[in-house]
Protein backbone atom coordinates (compact mmCIF):
# COMPACT_ATOMS: atom_id res chain seq x y z
CA UNK A 1 0.00 0.00 0.00
CA UNK A 2 2.39 2.59 0.85
CA UNK A 3 4.52 2.08 -2.78
CA UNK A 4 0.89 2.90 -4.34
CA UNK A 5 0.51 5.87 -1.59
CA UNK A 6 4.22 6.73 -2.95
CA UNK A 7 3.62 6.83 -6.76
CA UNK A 8 0.32 8.81 -6.42
CA UNK A 9 1.94 11.12 -4.13
CA UNK A 10 4.52 12.21 -6.58
CA UNK A 11 2.71 12.01 -9.55
CA UNK A 12 0.43 14.38 -8.20
CA UNK A 13 3.56 16.60 -7.31
CA UNK A 14 5.10 15.80 -10.68
CA UNK A 15 1.86 17.04 -12.50
CA UNK A 16 0.99 20.07 -10.12
CA UNK A 17 4.53 21.34 -9.40
CA UNK A 18 5.68 24.39 -11.71
CA UNK A 19 8.40 26.36 -11.36
CA UNK A 20 11.40 23.94 -10.69
CA UNK A 21 12.73 22.13 -7.69
CA UNK A 22 12.92 24.17 -4.75
CA UNK A 23 9.39 25.65 -5.64
CA UNK A 24 8.39 21.91 -5.23
CA UNK A 25 9.90 21.10 -2.10
CA UNK A 26 7.00 22.26 0.08
CA UNK A 27 4.52 20.14 -2.09
CA UNK A 28 7.15 17.12 -1.05
CA UNK A 29 7.41 18.23 2.52
CA UNK A 30 3.82 18.24 2.64
CA UNK A 31 3.13 15.05 1.47
CA UNK A 32 6.35 13.43 3.55
CA UNK A 33 4.34 15.12 6.67
CA UNK A 34 0.53 13.90 5.45
CA UNK A 35 1.82 10.33 5.07
CA UNK A 36 4.18 10.30 8.07
CA UNK A 37 6.85 8.90 5.96
CA UNK A 38 10.20 10.24 7.85
CA UNK A 39 10.53 12.84 10.39
CA UNK A 40 10.97 16.87 9.67
CA UNK A 41 14.47 16.00 10.55
CA UNK A 42 15.26 13.59 8.12
CA UNK A 43 13.11 15.94 5.66
CA UNK A 44 15.17 18.90 6.34
CA UNK A 45 18.64 16.20 5.91
CA UNK A 46 17.44 14.89 2.44
CA UNK A 47 16.52 18.75 1.10
CA UNK A 48 20.59 19.16 2.16
CA UNK A 49 21.44 16.23 0.46
CA UNK A 50 19.77 16.69 -2.42
CA UNK A 51 20.90 19.86 -3.06
CA UNK A 52 24.87 18.58 -2.93
CA UNK A 53 23.72 15.66 -5.24
CA UNK A 54 24.06 16.48 -8.92
CA UNK A 55 21.00 16.18 -10.78
CA UNK A 56 17.59 18.42 -10.22
CA UNK A 57 16.40 18.16 -6.53
CA UNK A 58 13.12 17.50 -6.52
CA UNK A 59 14.17 14.42 -8.29
CA UNK A 60 16.91 13.97 -5.56
CA UNK A 61 14.62 14.28 -2.92
CA UNK A 62 11.74 12.06 -4.06
CA UNK A 63 14.38 9.58 -4.93
CA UNK A 64 15.67 9.72 -1.16
CA UNK A 65 12.20 10.12 -0.03
CA UNK A 66 11.13 7.04 -1.71
CA UNK A 67 14.06 5.04 -0.01
CA UNK A 68 13.37 6.24 3.33
CA UNK A 69 9.58 5.30 3.46
CA UNK A 70 10.54 2.16 1.84
CA UNK A 71 13.25 0.95 2.98
CA UNK A 72 14.07 -0.44 -0.51
CA UNK A 73 15.65 0.51 -3.83
CA UNK A 74 12.06 -0.08 -5.72
CA UNK A 75 10.85 3.21 -3.57
CA UNK A 76 13.52 5.14 -4.88
CA UNK A 77 12.72 3.84 -8.59
CA UNK A 78 8.81 4.30 -8.18
CA UNK A 79 9.06 7.93 -6.60
CA UNK A 80 11.48 8.82 -9.21
CA UNK A 81 9.70 7.62 -11.80
CA UNK A 82 6.29 9.20 -10.78
CA UNK A 83 8.01 12.67 -10.22
CA UNK A 84 8.83 12.75 -13.89
CA UNK A 85 6.28 10.95 -15.67
CA UNK A 86 3.97 14.10 -15.77
CA UNK A 87 6.03 15.72 -17.68
CA UNK A 88 7.51 12.63 -19.93
CA UNK A 89 3.66 12.56 -20.55
CA UNK A 90 3.18 16.01 -21.32
CA UNK A 91 6.16 16.40 -23.45
CA UNK A 92 5.26 12.98 -25.63
CA UNK A 93 1.78 14.46 -26.46
CA UNK A 94 3.28 17.71 -27.75
CA UNK A 95 6.18 16.29 -30.02
CA UNK A 96 3.34 13.85 -31.69
CA UNK A 97 0.91 16.75 -32.15
CA UNK A 98 4.06 19.11 -33.67
CA UNK A 99 5.01 16.62 -36.15
CA UNK A 100 0.87 15.56 -36.41
CA UNK A 101 0.44 18.87 -37.32
CA UNK A 102 3.94 19.28 -39.48
CA UNK A 103 2.56 16.61 -41.64
CA UNK A 104 -0.57 18.12 -42.26
CA UNK A 105 0.23 21.78 -42.36
CA UNK A 106 4.14 21.59 -43.96
CA UNK A 107 2.92 23.66 -47.29
CA UNK A 108 0.69 26.23 -45.34
CA UNK A 109 2.40 29.53 -45.44
CA UNK A 110 0.99 30.81 -42.08
CA UNK A 111 2.35 27.53 -40.34
CA UNK A 112 5.30 27.75 -41.63
CA UNK A 113 6.00 31.49 -41.23
CA UNK A 114 4.97 30.74 -37.05
CA UNK A 115 7.43 28.38 -37.50
CA UNK A 116 9.79 30.69 -38.91
CA UNK A 117 9.43 33.38 -35.67
CA UNK A 118 9.47 30.83 -33.10
CA UNK A 119 13.15 30.42 -34.26
CA UNK A 120 13.93 33.91 -33.48
CA UNK A 121 11.56 33.55 -30.32
CA UNK A 122 14.05 30.72 -28.78
CA UNK A 123 17.16 32.66 -30.17
CA UNK A 124 15.94 35.53 -28.49
CA UNK A 125 15.35 33.24 -24.81
CA UNK A 126 19.17 32.07 -25.76
CA UNK A 127 20.35 35.16 -25.89
CA UNK A 128 18.42 36.30 -22.92
CA UNK A 129 20.13 33.50 -20.69
CA UNK A 130 23.58 34.14 -22.37
CA UNK A 131 23.04 37.87 -21.50
CA UNK A 132 22.49 36.73 -17.87
CA UNK A 133 26.11 34.49 -17.40
CA UNK A 134 27.68 37.77 -18.62
CA UNK A 135 29.55 38.39 -15.04
CA UNK A 136 33.07 39.81 -14.43
CA UNK A 137 33.78 36.50 -12.95
CA UNK A 138 33.03 35.12 -16.19
CA UNK A 139 34.61 37.10 -18.82
CA UNK A 140 38.46 37.90 -17.56
CA UNK A 141 40.25 39.30 -20.35
CA UNK A 142 39.39 40.02 -24.46
CA UNK A 143 39.63 35.79 -25.14
CA UNK A 144 36.80 34.72 -23.26
CA UNK A 145 34.92 37.91 -25.22
CA UNK A 146 36.49 36.21 -28.36
CA UNK A 147 34.99 32.64 -27.47
CA UNK A 148 31.68 34.08 -26.59
CA UNK A 149 31.44 35.81 -29.65
CA UNK A 150 33.03 32.99 -32.13
CA UNK A 151 30.56 30.66 -30.19
CA UNK A 152 27.00 33.47 -30.64
CA UNK A 153 27.97 33.48 -34.20
CA UNK A 154 27.91 29.69 -34.88
CA UNK A 155 24.75 29.34 -32.64
CA UNK A 156 23.24 32.09 -35.43
CA UNK A 157 24.61 30.84 -38.34
CA UNK A 158 21.81 28.46 -39.73
CA UNK A 159 19.69 31.53 -39.82
CA UNK A 160 21.84 33.83 -41.31
CA UNK A 161 22.57 31.22 -44.98
CA UNK A 162 18.61 30.33 -44.77
CA UNK A 163 19.95 26.93 -45.66
CA UNK A 164 20.62 23.77 -43.97
CA UNK A 165 23.61 22.56 -45.04
CA UNK A 166 25.65 19.41 -43.09
CA UNK A 167 28.75 21.48 -42.12
CA UNK A 168 26.20 24.63 -40.73
CA UNK A 169 24.40 21.87 -38.85
CA UNK A 170 27.22 20.63 -37.34
CA UNK A 171 29.05 23.46 -36.39
CA UNK A 172 25.82 25.29 -34.65
CA UNK A 173 25.19 22.03 -33.21
CA UNK A 174 25.10 22.77 -29.08
CA UNK A 175 27.45 19.69 -28.25
CA UNK A 176 29.56 20.89 -30.91
CA UNK A 177 29.91 24.45 -29.91
CA UNK A 178 30.25 23.19 -26.01
CA UNK A 179 33.01 21.11 -26.66
CA UNK A 180 34.58 23.53 -28.69
CA UNK A 181 34.69 26.61 -26.11
CA UNK A 182 35.86 24.38 -23.61
CA UNK A 183 38.84 22.74 -25.87
CA UNK A 184 39.57 26.58 -26.25
CA UNK A 185 39.02 27.53 -22.74
CA UNK A 186 41.16 24.83 -21.80
CA UNK A 187 44.07 25.51 -24.09
CA UNK A 188 44.34 28.81 -23.96
CA UNK A 189 43.84 29.09 -19.61
CA UNK A 190 45.53 26.04 -18.74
Amino acid sequence: MIYLQLFLSFFKIGLFGFGGGLAILSLIQMEVEQHGWMTQQEFVDIVAVSQVTPGPIGINCATYVGYTATGSVLGSILTTTAIILPSLIIMLTICKLYFWLSKRFHSNPYFVQTLRMLRFTVLGLIAAAALMLIKPTNFIDPVSWIIFAVVAFFTILPQLLKKDSRLTTILSHPIVLILAAGLAGYCIYA
